[in-house]
């Protein structure tokens, strides 16, 4: 079963910091992510059609990597595009470890 540990949502895209489960597909999950958060997008904004592009990019962390460091990065975004000044302050982002 795969896991969420941190995410962020962008103006124009967004960060997933996910655990895969053993017999989990980065490719399925990824997908299955976009399907329901479009879903439910469209739902909010009274709209249908596409939220997302088709493709992503991943990055496989290495054991050595240290996920909190990682999963401070990713919601640190905002901070480095200048949309807040506190992380606080900005709404769309969490991590299992708040």
């Amino acid at each position: 079963m795969q896991k969420m540990l941190a995410w962020v949502l962008m103006p124009d895209h967004a960060h997933w910091l996910l655990q895969l489960g053993e017999k989990d597909k980065l490719g399925t999950v990824v997908n299955r992510l976009k399907s329901s958060s479009s879903r439910m997008a469209n739902r909010v904004l009274a709209r249908c059609g596409t939220t997302w592009e088709p493709a992503y990019h991943d990055h496989a962390l290495r054991a050595e990597e240290d996920l909190i460091n990682i999963a401070r990065y990713i919601i640190a975004n905002p901070l480095r595009a200048g949309l807040v000044k506190r992380i606080g302050d900005y709404p769309f982002w969490n991590a299992i470890w708040i």
